[in-house]
């Protein structure tokens, strides 16, 4: 780290948005992983989500572990329109992009890892590409928590990564993403204190075996 960059002002995220898909079908799927991390933050801070039409999305706003001011957002427009959501809580409370930090799923981090970065693409990821898209920016911080990729090879192709990605853990699995979850929980409020950036130096290199 330059020492330009080093005396840059903190990246402090004010809003945590978990990406998912709203109905009981999707309730613990990979996919949706996402939406426990926020249920897992809501809870850790006592936070109550409620659904707020204005934001098409269930939100609730608290305080973190002893700091500022904290919203959380799981949008209900279904994946693929994330962004609308998000977007309408930023206009409305004047959030700069940089301090919005979006949880997902990625199936390209083995089950078990996380990862922190400043910016990035959509990496294919269609809740991405809408919060990208709505936002104007690809410059906002993102947390991707691996769901790994289907156990079989051969299955790459369209129809198996959906069902792996819209299926549920396997009991194993469910064990480990429950650790998972908490090294989450750890990594923002880290990222609240100290920010993005030192969070990213001690969790991007954590992992939890399955």
């Amino acid at each position: 780290m330059t020492e330009a960059t080093s005396s840059q002002a903190l990246i402090i995220p004010q809003l945590i948005v978990g990406l998912g898909n709203p109905e009981p079908k999707y309730d613990r799927t990979r996919h949706n992983i996402g939406f426990a991390a926020i249920d897992m933050l809501a809870e850790n801070w006592q936070i109550s989500l409620s659904e707020n039409r204005k934001f098409q999305g269930r939100f609730g706003e608290g305080i973190s572990r002893g700091r500022d001011k904290i919203r959380l957002l799981k949008p209900l427009t279904y994946m693929n329109r994330s962004g609308q959501a998000i977007q309408a809580v930023v206009n409305w409370y004047k959030i700069p992009p940089e301090s919005v930090l979006v949880v997902y799923d990625d199936m390209d981090l083995p089950l078990g890892r996380l990862r922190l970065r400043l910016s990035g693409s959509a990496g294919g990821h269609n809740g991405m590409k809408s919060t990208i898209s709505h936002l104007g920016t690809q410059n906002f911080p993102r947390l991707r928590i691996g769901i790994g990729k289907p156990k079989d090879p051969a299955s790459s192709q369209t129809g198996e990564t959906i069902s792996h990605v819209l299926g549920k853990f396997s009991p194993s699995e469910t064990q480990a993403m429950e650790k998972v979850l908490k090294l989450v929980v750890e990594a923002v409020e880290l990222s609240l204190k100290q920010g993005v950036e030192k969070s990213m130096s001690l969790y991007n290199s954590r992992s939890i075996a399955e």
